[in-house]
């Protein structure tokens, strides 16, 4: 997986190269490479939840549709469809987050852009096979979202790991991180 010569985030974070050397960077590097990884983690995972709030929604309906779902409306169903313990399994962020997603709104009309087709305030104006293929549409790009996410949590990882090892190891003093008291 090659991300090299692009100049977005996911793009650096998951170059080849990203990684190479990390041994021998700077504390300061070390800590902006990984700060780059989480918000690129973090920005990947809200994108991720937006996707399968859709995909929750015309899979309701779907299922509605064929007898399978509460028996009410789409829209009196809609709470519990969104809540986190609905849908088609869990949908936390997976990891406790220090920062929010940092491109809320293109992340907002890069999923609105997918199902513009298909006016998801009122789905039971579209057939079954249009909501079938805007479901497809979604799924494949959920789990190109999810993939990418996973690979950044791999250079998250690697990133604390080399952390981690210079503390251990004594290269680095934990007392660095805390505020320095001035008199």
């Amino acid at each position: 997986m090659s991300y090299a010569g692009g100049n977005r985030r996911i793009d650096r974070v998951l170059a080849d190269d990203y990684l190479t050397g990390i041994s021998d960077r700077s504390l300061d590097e070390l800590r902006a490479m990984r700060a780059e990884a989480e918000q690129e983690e973090t920005d990947l995972s809200y994108l991720r939840r937006l996707l399968q709030g859709r995909l929750d929604i015309l899979r309701a309906e779907l299922d509605r549709r064929a007898g399978r779902g509460s028996g009410g409306s789409l829209l009196e169903s809609l709470p519990g469809i969104l809540a986190d313990d609905a849908g088609s399994g869990p949908h936390g962020l997976g990891r406790h987050l220090t920062v929010e997603p940092s491109r809320v709104d293109s992340h907002r009309r890069y999923v609105e852009a997918l199902v513009a087709d298909t006016d998801l305030s009122d789905p039971s104006r579209h057939d079954d096979d249009a909501l079938a293929r805007l479901l497809d549409v979604l799924e494949r790009e959920e789990s190109d979202v999810s993939g990418k996410r996973k690979a950044v949590q791999v250079v998250m990882d690697a990133c604390t790991a080399e952390l981690t090892r210079r503390y251990r190891d004594g290269q680095a003093d934990v007392s660095d991180l805390l505020p320095s008291e001035k008199n």
